[in-house]
């Protein structure tokens, strides 16, 4: 009996309409990243379980996708003992994981691989990430993250770095966006002031969910959790506060910097807000007290990146966290990174409409297959324009006219190029353009001498 064909949860496939839209974005997030002198690397899917564990939070470690003992060990577990017994056992012998991100097996890397690495090392990062979370819109079990990264370098101009990456990507892209910064020093002065320091890490996790269950779901939560009148009161004061960077800025100074945590945030969040506005860069930049990004191994500045007017919730994240190595044994190697949401960003594009014009297939040009003598003679032609850059392809079967033209139709190919018999004797060729409905007839140095100028003229508005 055949199988019903299915996905699992929270996954799916992508087909060729989708992926020619991710490679787009992609492609200028590789060309941003390369400007800023960032190299890609690649790190295992699997990895161990003690790596990962820990590192996210409580929260967190809970959407870990564990990865079972191999068959044999597996039926060893429940061949000798009850199903409990059996359970406790593959719990306490769970080895691996699927990654949960891309930074805590970066930090792995950098341990194992730092003697061949020169600091400060900047790498870009793009692959799939796995969380056992509850699939809802632009919210997948498996998604790919976009990952850039510096590390052996403390400098705040790091954070400017990465503002102007943003910037410069969305700007790119056409999408409107608000760049939201906080710094976790901030907020620990804010529990320093309030009496609630001991409750940092509770604060912050429930802190965190405030633009998803609003302020008195966070309440809530919060007294539920036991945590002091304290944590309330820091929680109505950040909520409370408005205005532009500056203003909210002096607003915090006059609360906190007598705190030693919250005065040194508050320096290093100036510095980079002049820095910013000295570039052009504040433009985007938004400082947002309740932001707190939930990931215990944060220690300096946070993003977070929305789409402007979308309902999506953040496309991009990141921050600095100066001793994630340190977890791995090599101590004093301060590092931050962000990271692009691929999914979330192609969402938001489509629904804002600023795809480019783009083809399913990519195919400019679609060579009419009219029997083996021809196909050979339109072969030789093609293989000359693709070394001019033009996509092109020859159907495969000789087939009916209709049959060709409505294939060229799907896949979104706007040239037909016709060379029958009579078309290789007199050396003209029936050039279709399916989007404007016309065609011309032209000799193979015409073919070429045009659709070099057309390639040379893309290439130049790039």
């Amino acid at each position: 009996m055949a199988s019903k064909a299915s996905n699992p949860r929270g996954t799916r496939d992508l087909l060729p309409e989708v992926m020619v839209q991710r490679e787009y974005i992609l492609e200028i997030l590789k060309t941003t990243f390369r400007k800023y002198g960032f190299l890609p690397i690649e790190t295992p899917a699997l990895e161990k379980l003690e790596t990962l564990t820990g590192k996210y939070g409580e929260e967190g470690d809970r959407l870990i996708f564990k990865v079972l003992p191999r068959g044999d060990k597996f039926e060893k577990a429940f061949r000798e003992g009850d199903a409990q017994e059996a359970r406790e056992k593959l719990n306490h012998n769970l080895e691996e994981a699927l990654r949960y991100d891309l930074t805590v097996p970066f930090a792995r890397f950098v341990v194992q691989n730092h003697n061949a690495l020169h600091f400060p090392f900047k790498r870009y990062q793009i692959q799939p990430v796995w969380r056992a979370d509850r699939p809802s819109k632009g919210r997948y079990r498996e998604f790919y993250q976009c990952d850039a990264d510096v590390v052996g370098s403390s400098s705040l101009w790091q954070e400017v770095d990465f503002i102007g990456i943003y910037k410069q990507v969305f700007s790119d892209l056409g999408l409107p966006i608000r760049v939201k910064m906080n710094h976790r020093k901030v907020l620990q002065g804010l529990t320093e002031k309030f009496g609630v320091e001991n409750d940092f890490q509770a604060f912050t996790v429930a802190l965190d969910k405030l633009d998803k269950v609003g302020l008195a779901g966070v309440q809530k939560e919060m007294s539920e959790r036991g945590l002091a009148q304290g944590a309330l009161d820091a929680l109505a004061f950040v909520a409370g506060l408005s205005g532009s960077n500056t203003e909210v800025l002096s607003q915090l100074e006059a609360e906190i910097s007598e705190t030693t945590s919250g005065k040194a945030g508050l320096e290093e969040i100036r510095f980079v807000i002049d820095a910013c506005s000295e570039l052009g860069q504040e433009d985007v930049l938004d400082l947002d007290f309740t932001l707190a990004r939930g990931l215990d191994y944060y220690t300096g500045a946070i993003f977070e990146v929305k789409a402007v007017d979308l309902e999506l919730g953040s496309i991009g994240g990141g921050g600095r966290y100066d001793d994630l190595t340190g977890i791995f044994g090599l101590k004093d190697l301060p590092g931050i990174g962000i990271s692009f949401g691929l999914d979330r960003i192609q969402l938001a594009l489509e629904e804002k409409g600023l795809f480019p014009a783009m083809t399913h297939s990519g195919t400019d040009m679609l060579m009419v297959n009219f029997g083996d003598k021809e196909a050979l003679f339109a072969n030789k032609l093609a293989a000359q324009l693709r070394e001019l850059g033009l996509k092109t392809e020859l159907y495969p079967d000789a087939v009916k006219m209709k049959k060709q033209l409505d294939y060229a139709n799907k896949k979104g190919i706007r040239y037909v190029l016709l060379i029958g018999s009579q078309e290789m004797e007199e050396g003209l060729f029936t050039l279709k353009d399916m989007q404007e409905g016309s065609q011309r007839k032209l000799g193979a140095i015409e073919l070429l001498e045009a659709f070099n100028t057309s390639q040379n003229n893309k290439h130049a508005k790039h």
